[in-house]
């Protein structure tokens, strides 16, 4: 389903600021794999994100997805088979529009415009039930704005709007991490239960090392641009925390000392 090749990319290249941000990556995801990555600030994480989903070009490599090549196709092109969630939950909706409007811009991604673009009373019914999922009021606040809602609501509603099409791939960027502890465990349940009804092929970055080894089938650990540590599904049952540091440490050669990745 996804197919990383030889993936690398510098910023600022041939400057005195030069970083290289990601050094020959290579990754497959198989369709339905539900794959974690951690790894500590600057490891490339979400500079890979973003290079799948085309908002960075890349200076070397490959990037297929669902057999097609999307190395050089421009960022609104391959959005329609992405769907993606940021850390910002701010990002990804559009706060001055309705939750129903929201809700139909995600459906509708990828049809073309005509006179009939309004929500029907069929959408609006649709949208109410799987509002209901959420367990948070929301199929009741159909017609509220989005910027009215909480963090937490709106990376729900953000959640949802981003597999209403069930795409080919799905981004998640963090996407816990400006939330509350409470209202993260909620997203992540959201999350796994979307993943698992939709079998969606799924890309989640992480800091948090417990939802790491928790969520998905795979993991990877990232360090200076490059996959440090690769796990499979059946060496991931049973995998501790200090397992995972003692993994990345023996893989680098350095010692994680990332604030971020040994508190959580």
């Amino acid at each position: 389903m996804l197919q990383i090749t030889d993936l690398t990319k510098v910023f600022n290249q041939g400057t005195i600021n030069e970083k290289i941000a990601l050094s020959h990556v290579d990754l497959t995801l198989n369709k339905g794999d539900f794959v974690t990555v951690i790894g500590g600030n600057g490891a490339g994480k979400s500079t890979m994100l973003n290079c799948i989903a085309g908002v960075f070009p890349v200076d070397d490599g490959k990037i297929t997805i669902d057999g097609r090549d999307v190395t050089h196709m421009p960022e609104h092109k391959r959005a329609q088979y992405l769907g993606r969630v940021f850390q910002d939950p701010m990002m990804g909706t559009a706060a001055d529009m309705n939750i129903e409007e929201n809700l139909a811009l995600a459906y509708r991604r990828g049809q073309r415009k005509t006179l009939a673009w309004g929500v029907t009373a069929d959408e609006r019914t649709q949208y109410r039930d799987l509002l209901a999922q959420l367990e948070l009021g929301l199929e009741n606040r159909l017609t509220d704005k989005v910027g009215l809602l909480s963090g937490g609501q709106r990376q729900a509603l953000t959640l949802l709007m981003a597999t209403l099409k069930a795409p080919k791939l799905l981004l998640l960027d963090e996407h816990t991490a400006a939330l509350d502890p409470k209202t993260a465990e909620k997203v992540l349940n959201l999350t796994q239960k979307l993943v698992a009804e939709h079998h969606l092929t799924t890309l989640m970055v992480t800091h948090n090392m417990q939802d790491a080894i928790r969520l998905g089938n795979r993991l990877i650990m990232m360090n200076e641009g490059h996959i440090a540590v690769q796990i499979e599904a059946e060496k991931k049952q049973g995998l501790h925390k200090a397992d995972l540091i003692a993994l990345f440490e023996k893989a680098s050669g350095d010692s994680l000392e990332n604030d971020r990745l040994l508190l959580s």
